[in-house]
């Protein structure tokens, strides 16, 4: 994920964020299927939408620590 990427999603709010990451999960349910299913053989879209899953987790849990700290 680009540096414009993650600038990007430190400046959303705590809602758009879980909104974001619904959205990927869902996403990445569904590619997982169609991979088990044969549909589609794209790993790498896979392993870039866990990437985006974690960076968002991650920025989370930033903002629960900056916020519990304040």
């Amino acid at each position: 994920m680009k540096k414009e990427k993650k600038n990007e999603l430190r400046n959303r709010t705590p809602q758009e964020l879980y909104t974001l990451l619904s959205q990927a999960k869902e996403r990445l349910e569904k590619m997982t299927f169609d991979l088990k299913s044969g549909k589609t053989a794209n790993i790498k879209e896979i392993h870039s939408t866990k990437k985006e899953i974690a960076v968002i987790l991650t920025i989370v849990k930033s903002h629960e620590r900056t916020t519990k700290n304040n």
